[in-house]
C-alpha cells in the first residue's frame, strides 16, 4: 500500500504523457506518412510541443480566456464536471502547498478529548471570531484521510495545538497513507 502511494503521483503523470505521446503519434502518422513515410521521433517531438505551448497559452490574456471558456464548458457536463473539479482541486492545492500554504504540523484534540489527529495551522484566528472567543486562536485544517484536500476548519485556543517537528510533506504522506507512512522521528 506505501508502495502505490509512494508511485502513484508519478505513475500517473507518466500514463497520461504515454497516452498523449501515443494520440499524437498516432495521429501525425496518419497525417504524414503518406507524403513523407514514417518520421522516428515525431510523436514526442509533438507531445513536448503540446505541452510547452499549452503552457504557453495559460500563461497569457487570450490563453487564460480560452481555458475559462474551455472549464466553464467542461463543468456544464455531469460526469466530466465532477471528475475535473476533483483533479483540479487536487493540484491546486498542492500548488498552494509550494507557497506555504500550511504553515506547521500540529496535533489537535479531535472528535473528542484523549484522541488526537494530525493536522495544519493555516493562520491565526483574526477579526470578529478573535474578538468574539477573547483569546488567541488558530485556524487550524484537519484534513481527511486519504484525500488530504478536503477536510475541515477548526479555530483551536493555541494553549490546545500540540505543534509536531514533521514536515508538511511528512505529514500529508502520513494522512494519504492512513498511518501506513510514518516519518522518522528525531527525538531532541
Amino acid at each position: 500500500m506505501t508502495g502505490i502511494v509512494v508511485l502513484l503521483p508519478g505513475a500517473t503523470t507518466i500514463y497520461v504523457l504515454w497516452r498523449l505521446f501515443l494520440f499524437l503519434d498516432r495521429l501525425a502518422g496518419d497525417l504524414v506518412y503518406p507524403f513523407t513515410g514514417i518520421i522516428p521521433g515525431l510523436g514526442l517531438l509533438l507531445t513536448l510541443l503540446f505541452v510547452v505551448l499549452a503552457g504557453l497559452l495559460t500563461t497569457n490574456i487570450v490563453g487564460r480566456k480560452l481555458i475559462a471558456m474551455g472549464e466553464y464548458i467542461l463543468l456544464k457536463v455531469p460526469f466530466a464536471s465532477t471528475v475535473y473539479r476533483t483533479a483540479k482541486q487536487i493540484v491546486e492545492a498542492f500548488i498552494r502547498q509550494d507557497r506555504r500554504m500550511f504553515r506547521e504540523v500540529v496535533l489537535v484534540e479531535y472528535p473528542r478529548p484523549g484522541v488526537y489527529a494530525l493536522a495544519f495551522v493555516t493562520g491565526e484566528t483574526k477579526g470578529e471570531v478573535r474578538d468574539k472567543v477573547g483569546h488567541d486562536m488558530l485556524n487550524i485544517f484537519l484534513p481527511t484521510t486519504p484525500n488530504p484536500t478536503s477536510g475541515f476548519l477548526l479555530m483551536v485556543p493555541k494553549a490546545d495545538v500540540i505543534p509536531l517537528e514533521m514536515s508538511v510533506e511528512e505529514a500529508i504522506k502520513m494522512i494519504i497513507s492512513g498511518g501506513l507512512v510514518t516519518p522518522p522521528y528525531r527525538s531532541r
